[in-house]
């Protein structure tokens, strides 16, 4: 068999929306030096569109669309070939009910082997809400990537309290974080307003929003805002928005001044002009903090759990639209951003020197053990099998008899072909989520 320790490691990458995709690629390359890295696109609701793909700007070898069944039977056949069509590292970049069905899929299909490849997962971004959900569904993976020092510790302290190993709890930092440092004002003097596709997510606080954001316009002739969208209507991303910007947008009184417009495009790309970012709890401010840029979290809404705002309690970036009205700056506290990995002040390139030693050990010891998730029949007989279920596993792992002889789409990315009926399918499942199930949640509040 080939050597573990080639100079260019195989990664496979298996991503459920158009962020996690981003960090999962991003974490690769950062991880893990002159790859070959193949992307899986977990066949769902989130699945980015090449739009989408061609947005966030992370590059692979290959790329293509995949039910989690197949993945599954390609790491099985993986492990058990004598070539290099075989992974080093495999990088779970998506939801927690995923995460933790591909950890006992691939359990189940590395059972007996005598090597297996090494399996890294993570957050795409700022962990406000279900920690304890979401790190128990990761529990298992080789390494559970912690995006700054203050995650670190409470990934730690969770897996300590339900006494499960915390050995795979690794610091390191968000892996698309970088740019150009901010010198100074641009011509025209340019606000962002980073929107969030479920947050808030009543249209009374969205509109409040993008009123505000308008009058910011109106106010300052002299300065250009841009609300900065994350996807254009019919679209998905790593949560749904049942309420557009963009419509909200088509019906705001008087429209929307000249010096006021929606984009898209990379958000590395938008803040290359960005004086002053503007948002509720979007990671886009820790990228917007990293390059220095005044970065305001805004408090109009309250300071709430349920809006991720209060993770920046002790910032020095929370501030109403009245105060930036006003003409007001904030500025950062050091000691928060080095605890949340921002890196702000230059060593930042540094910060995955440590997972990628850890991650260069695993792959090249001569054996690994097996996976072994917190999660299992005996620690949650009442919801793991409803986590595997849905992703065409048994309570053990195991493909479910039929599920994984289904065909599975051949051929590359979104087949030219099949795009129009896939994409009327999603079209119609889209108008329940975003039209018919909110009416359906309103009639049973009556």
């Amino acid at each position: 068999m080939p050597s573990r320790t080639n100079s260019s490691p195989r990664v496979a990458v298996l991503a459920d929306s158009d962020t996690r995709w981003k960090w999962g690629a991003l974490t690769a390359y950062r991880i893990q030096s002159d790859i070959r890295l193949d992307g899986y696109l977990l066949r769902g609701r989130a699945t980015p569109t090449v739009r989408q793909l061609d947005e966030v700007g992370a590059r692979a070898d290959s790329l293509r669309e995949i039910r989690g069944v197949d993945f599954l039977a390609r790491m099985q056949d993986g492990v058990r070939s004598l070539d290099r069509t075989r992974y080093d590292v495999i990088v779970l970049a998506c939801v927690g009910g995923a995460v933790q069905a591909m950890l006992h899929g691939l359990a189940h299909a590395w059972r007996g082997a005598a090597t297996r490849p090494v399996v890294v997962t993570g957050y795409v971004g700022v962990v406000y809400e279900k920690l304890a959900d979401g790190l128990l569904l990761r529990h298992g993976a080789d390494v559970v990537l912690a995006n700054s020092r203050h995650d670190a510790d409470r990934f730690r302290a969770v897996y300590r309290g339900v006494g499960a190993d915390d050995s795979s709890v690794v610091e390191c930092a968000l892996p698309f974080l970088g740019g150009a440092r901010y010198t100074g004002a641009h011509t025209p003097y340019t606000v962002v307003f980073a929107a969030q596709p479920s947050v808030p997510d009543s249209r009374a606080d969205r509109t409040y929003l993008l009123r505000r954001a308008v009058e910011h316009a109106r106010r300052h002739p002299d300065r250009e805002v841009l609300i900065k969208l994350r996807s254009k209507p019919g679209e998905h991303t790593t949560h749904i928005e049942e309420l557009p910007y963009q419509k909200l947008a088509a019906k705001a009184p008087g429209g929307l001044p000249a010096n006021c417009r929606l984009v898209y495009g990379n958000m590395g790309e938008v803040l290359d002009r960005t004086d002053l970012m503007v948002t509720v709890s979007s990671t886009a401010a820790l990228e917007s903090l990293h390059r220095g840029i005044p970065t305001a979290v805004l408090t109009d809404l309250g300071i709430r759990e349920v809006l991720g705002n209060h993770h920046f309690l002790g910032s020095g970036c929370l501030a109403s639209w009245d105060e930036l009205d006003a003409g007001h700056r904030p500025e950062p506290d050091p000691e928060w951003l080095a605890r949340q990995g921002v890196a702000a002040d230059g060593d930042y390139e540094q910060a995955f020197d440590v997972a990628r030693a850890r991650v260069t050990a695993l792959r090249t010891a001569d054996r690994l053990p097996p996976l072994t998730p917190y999660y299992t029949a005996r620690t949650a007989p009442g919801y793991l099998p409803g986590i595997l279920a849905r992703h065409g596993l048994d309570p053990h792992g195991e493909p479910v008899a039929g599920h994984a002889d289904a065909p599975e789409e051949t051929g590359g990315l979104r087949r030219v072909a099949r795009e129009t009926v896939r994409e009327a399918a999603r079209g119609a499942y889209r108008h329940g989520v975003q039209r018919v199930a909110p009416a359906i949640r309103r009639w049973g509040q009556l």
